[in-house]
This record gives structure tokens, sequence and C-alpha cells, in this order.
């Protein structure tokens, strides 16, 4: 017969915390529920209990108290009419945007010990995913969306589902979100292909069907009305590497004098940069390249990009701290973050 084995040591006790505190057993629950009426030095004297006795809270038991579970989805949501080069899954893990959105999303839920789950909402996945928040799996939702049609975010709305969004939602809803001054950064590259000397500038623009593509095409044009040109020719692409291949290859055929190129995004001007290659058009001798987002694709194109910065890790822990004072405060009113975007020279103009 193989003798019983002996217990091992006991985890502490809520009760073995509030007397190592000196405090009652219902302050220590109010801290680790994160009850914000807790006074600042009893909150710190009961953390420090914690941390001496080594005391793990029961995240199932407190999940029951405060219906959180301590985690959060960040949801990057696909039009099921959009056509891509690239399948959607192969897309979002290996776009630059979707990184930095994480990095600087966890810089802000990691402290809290909140986890982030990364949920793709293309279309066959939709309804699933909508499932699964309806099911209170988390107690919030980053949105990665910026196409007008999006059925998603109106639907968190609708269900009272805490959400944030990463741009101005294509109709007014009652969701706070985060964008960049999107036009103001069109009309930087603007202006610096103005500076230049440029006389036939276009763009390959992003999707007609976000509002990012909506508003850099026009800030872009505006720009340049005030400087006479009436008309500015324009290619839209997908936000992909090929895409914008594709729609530089499309544009730099119909309109052989470009000289000035402005790119919605780096991942298309990457592409855009390769079609300029094959076509003998040397850069920024015969044509200048401006790109969006100053990710890690302007600094591997060559020559390397010139680009419009938006700070999206600043931007991703700004929708953070959003979504976690809506999860605190369901009634508090809905805001918008809005950030400036700035031109980073480099060699591509």
């Amino acid at each position: 017969m193989v003798a019983p084995r002996p217990p091992g040591p006991r985890s502490p006790t809520l009760e073995q915390v509030a007397e190592y505190a000196g405090v009652s057993r219902s302050t220590v629950s109010r801290v680790i529920n994160q009850v914000s009426t807790v006074d600042p030095e009893l909150r710190e004297i009961v953390e420090r209990a914690i941390e001496a006795t080594g005391y793990v809270p029961n995240h199932a038991a407190r999940s029951l108290v405060t219906r959180r579970t301590d985690s959060v989805a960040l949801v990057v949501s696909e039009p099921a009419d959009r056509e891509f080069a690239e399948p959607f899954l192969s897309r979002i893990f290996t776009d630059p945007y979707l990184g930095r959105i994480t990095a600087g999303a966890l810089e802000v839920l990691r402290p809290e010990g909140i986890h982030l789950v990364i949920m793709p909402a293309d279309a066959p996945a939709h309804q699933q995913v909508l499932r699964y928040l309806r099911q209170g799996h988390v107690d919030g939702v980053l949105i990665i969306s910026s196409h007008v049609a999006d059925p998603l975010p109106q639907q968190l709305c609708d269900l009272h589902v805490p959400a944030v969004l990463s741009a101005r939602p294509g109709r007014p809803l009652p969701m706070s979100y985060v964008d960049v001054e999107q036009q103001t950064g069109a009309r930087l590259a603007a202006e610096r292909f103005i500076a230049l000397g440029r006389k036939h500038p276009a763009t390959v623009c992003g999707p007609l069907d976000t509002t990012a593509g909506q508003d850099r095409l026009a800030g872009f044009r505006s720009a340049l009305a005030v400087h006479g040109h009436a008309w500015v020719p324009a290619e839209p692409g997908d936000f992909t590497r090929a895409g914008g291949e594709r729609a530089a290859r499309t544009l730099l055929t119909a309109y052989p004098e470009t000289d000035a190129l402005f790119v919605a995004n780096d991942l298309m001007a990457e592409g855009a940069l390769q079609a300029l290659r094959d076509l003998g058009r040397r850069v920024p001798e015969d044509v200048a390249v401006i790109g969006f987002d100053d990710s890690v694709s302007a600094l591997a194109c060559r020559p390397q990009l010139t680009t419009i910065r938006q700070p999206l890790e600043e931007m991703a822990a700004e929708m953070a701290r959003l979504l976690l004072a809506r999860i605190r405060e369901p009634e508090g009113r809905p805001r918008s973050v809005i950030f400036h975007p700035e031109i980073v020279e480099r060699g591509s103009a």
C-alpha cells in the first residue's frame, strides 16, 4: 500500500492577510476587488501585506462577486466584401500596425493584471466572436476597425459591452474612440511635395470604405488645391504591400508624368517603391515618395521612407485607458482623443 502524501503548506488566507495588515477582512476584500472608495493609505498597507504573505486571490470567486474576468479582447474586424491580395490571418500577423497597437495596449493593461485576448473577426468568424463577447468572457473590447459599414461597433453598443474604437466611427455612435488628425497628416505630405517643387503629385490612397482612406485622400487633395492642383490622380490600395505595388503600377502607367507619390500607409509604400524600381523610376530623383505611419516598414525601404508619423503605441495606450475607465464607470460619457501627426523626413522625399 502506498502511503498517503503529506499535505503541502496551506496558502495564506484572507483572514491571515487581514491580521498581518491590522485591518478587517472586508477591507482586504475591498482592496482585492478594486473598490475605488478604499483609502489610499489602507490600500497600500493591504497590498504590502498581500505581497509579504504570498496571498493569491481566488479569481474565480472574485469574478462571481465583481463580475469581472480581468481580460479584454483586441478584436481585429474586417468587412466581408473587401478583396485582398493576402489572406486575412496572414495580414494581421505580419502587419506592423497590429504589433504596435498590441504593445501600446499592454503597457497599460499588464500593470493592472489584465490579460489581452487577440481575436480576428473576419467574415467567417464574425458571429463566433460576437457570441464570445455576448457571453461575457471579457470585460471589454478594443476594436481595430475603420471601415464605415462594419456592424460590430453598433452591435457592441446594442449589447452594452464596454468598447473603444481605434478610429473615428463611420457613423455617429455612443462609443469612445482614438484617432490621429488624418487630414492634417496628408496635408503635411502635400506641403512637403510643394516645398520640393514637385509639379505632378498623385496618391495611392487607402480603401475608400474606411475613414482613414477617405480622410487621407481628402486632406491631400484639399491641401494641393490651395496650390493650384485642381485634380490629383488617385488609385485605391488595400493597406497591404502587394496592394500598394499593384495600385502604384496602375497609377504610374496611367500618369507617367507623376513626380510625387503620397502612399496612404508604409506597407503600401514599400510595394510602391518596388513598382517604381520595376518601371525604372529613381526615388527621389524622378519620383518623391511619402508614406504614412512611421512603422518598421519605413526603415526597411530603400531608400528609407519619408513618412507621416502617427504615435500608434501612445494611441493604443490611450485606448486601453479609455476602456478601463468605461469598464469601471459604464454610464460615463464616451470620449474621443485625437493625436497630432508629424512628418519624418528620410531619403525618399
